[in-house]
């Protein structure tokens, strides 16, 4: 290989899901392991690698998406290696555990076919907001990829009685235990929230994480919607 090219070759498979740098994931491809991921995500594969768009599973869970900003997924199946990527954004690579986690559409980039999963309303939000938030509910053992507009923060709620505030538009994903409601706030809109003349938060609180992520460019954000 030419030399200055060396350091950017793919390093051996260590887990099923890992990075290749910030910006892209690598997925080791077995049979009978498969795979749902953003539709127009793949950037290169090695191997067999097979592609079902919209598949029934995904159909039959999203039709409960009212909101109409479901992410187009894909079915990948077969043998090889994988790589994902979302115009350059960070990807965020999770280890589900047994456990679970709530994402923004607009940040899911894939994860395991076999994890239990759903279209949710976010509940804490109506009298704010109509409908309230639709979020992606994720859960069981398996790996999840997420992307983020930059290098995200992973705030600990810590479990005390102290919130954690954060802005809708920088929000990328939560732990579903958490406590979530909806606060306006006037006096601190120079301070959060840009663009709609007000500041309108989101308030965690209990025990469990919250991902943001340091764009507020609301054009590729899943919005509170009224």
């Amino acid at each position: 290989m030419n030399q200055p090219l060396a350091g950017f070759a793919p390093a051996p498979v260590s887990a099923r899901m890992e990075n290749h740098g910030n910006h892209m994931a690598k997925i080791a491809m077995q049979t009978g392991n498969d795979l749902f991921a953003r539709v127009g995500s793949m950037v290169a594969y090695e191997g067999f690698v097979q592609y079902e768009p919209n598949p029934p599973a995904v159909r039959q869970i999203a039709k409960d998406w009212m909101t109409g900003e479901g992410a187009p997924l894909m079915k990948c199946s077969g043998d090889g290696l994988l790589y994902l990527a979302d115009y350059g954004a960070n990807v965020v690579i999770i280890n589900l555990n047994g456990d679970g986690i709530s994402v923004n559409a607009t940040n899911l980039l894939a994860f395991d076919a076999h994890l239990t999963w759903g279209v949710e309303r976010v509940k804490g939000l109506a009298k704010f907001a109509g409908q309230g938030l639709w979020n992606t509910k994720i859960s069981g053992q398996g790996w999840v990829a997420l992307t983020s507009r930059g290098k995200p923060i992973v705030v600990d709620c810590g479990g005390g009685e102290d919130e954690t505030y954060v802005d809708p538009d920088a929000l990328v994903a939560w732990s579903p235990n958490l406590k979530v409601k909806g606060k306006r706030s006037f006096k601190a809109q120079s301070l959060i929230g840009r663009g709609s003349g007000e500041a309108y938060q989101m308030a965690f609180s209990g025990q469990g994480i919250v991902v943001v992520q340091p764009s507020e460019d609301s054009t590729d954000r899943l919005r509170v919607r009224g």
